[in-house]
C-alpha cells in the first residue's frame, strides 16, 4: 500500500467480479473506502468481503440494479452515509453483444444501451450532488476501445461505447464549469481477461481458440488482465491526474496505434 488514494471513498458499479473487482481491490489497496455495487448482490458481498479481508475496514456491499433511476438515488446516499462522503464514482457496469445492425434484436439493443449508457448518465447526473462537498474527485467511466473503433458484429456495443466516451467529455465539461475540483475521464480496454470475455468467445468456439485469436490481433500480443485496467482507474482517481479531465485512456496493448 502507498496511499495513493488516501482520503478518497469510491462508488464502483458492477463490482461482483472482472474490472470491477479488481478496480475496487486496488482503490482499497491503496488507501481508498469503497462502496461496491452490483446487481448480483451476492457477488458484491464477496467481493466486499474479500477486500475487508485484506484490508479491515474498506468496503461496504449493496445490490443494484444500474438501470433503476430510483435505485441510483438511493444507492449514492447509501454510499456517502457508509463512508462519510463520496469523492470518486467508477461507472464500471456493462454488459456485451455479439451481433451486426441486422442480426441484432430490438430489445437487445436496448438492453445494452440501458446496462452501458443509460446507467452511466444516471450515476453522473446523481453522483454529482453528493459528491461536491468532498473535492477534489473524479468519474471514471469505463467505456472500450470499441468505442472508438468500430466492427461489423458489435453493432450495439459499439454504438453504446461510443455514447460512453462522449457523454465523459460533456460530464468533463460541466465538471470544469459547475462542479470545481471534479474531473471526470474514460478508460478503453482491449480484450481483458473477463467473465464478460469468456462469455463473449464462447459464442464463437472454444475458448482457448478465442483467446489465442484475439491476442494476434493485440501488438503486445496478449490479452489484458484486470489489473491493467486497475492500475489505470487509480491514477484517473487519484491526484496524481489533476490536470486530466475529458480525456480517453487507452489501455488496449497497441490496438489503436495500428
Amino acid at each position: 500500500m502507498t496511499g495513493r488514494m488516501a482520503g478518497k471513498m469510491a462508488l464502483i458499479t458492477g463490482a461482483a467480479q472482472g474490472l470491477g473487482a479488481a478496480i475496487a481491490t486496488m482503490y482499497a489497496k491503496e488507501g481508498a473506502k469503497v462502496v461496491v455495487t452490483d446487481i448480483n448482490g451476492a457477488g458484491a458481498d464477496a467481493t466486499a468481503a474479500a477486500i475487508n479481508a485484506l484490508y479491515p475496514g474498506h468496503a461496504t456491499a449493496f445490490q443494484q440494479d444500474v438501470c433503476s433511476e430510483a435505485r441510483w438515488i438511493e444507492i449514492v446516499n447509501a454510499a456517502h452515509d457508509a463512508m462519510g462522503g463520496l469523492n470518486v464514482l467508477v461507472n464500471n457496469a456493462g454488459i456485451g453483444s455479439l451481433g451486426s445492425v441486422e442480426s441484432e434484436t430490438f430489445e437487445n439493443w436496448k438492453k445494452v444501451m440501458a446496462v452501458d449508457v443509460d446507467s452511466v448518465f444516471l450515476g453522473c447526473k446523481y453522483a454529482l450532488g453528493v459528491m461536491k462537498p468532498y473535492g477534489p474527485g473524479a468519474i471514471v467511466n469505463i467505456s472500450s476501445i470499441a468505442g472508438l473503433i468500430a466492427s461489423a458484429n458489435y453493432a450495439a456495443y459499439n454504438a453504446a461505447k461510443a455514447a460512453v466516451w462522449l457523454l465523459t467529455k460533456s460530464v468533463a465539461l460541466h465538471c470544469a464549469r459547475k462542479v470545481p475540483g471534479f474531473r471526470c475521464n474514460s478508460i478503453h480496454p482491449t480484450f481483458i481477461k473477463t467473465p464478460i470475455l469468456d462469455g463473449m468467445a464462447g459464442l464463437v468456439g472454444s475458448q482457448e481458440e478465442a483467446y489465442a485469436k484475439l491476442a494476434r490481433q493485440v501488438p503486445l500480443g496478449r490479452l489484458g488482465e484486470p489489473d491493467d485496467i486497475a492500475y489505470a482507474a487509480v491514477y484517473l482517481a487519484s491526484d496524481e491526474s489533476k490536470f486530466v479531465t475529458g480525456a480517453e485512456l487507452k489501455v488496449d496493448g497497441g490496438i489503436s496505434a495500428m
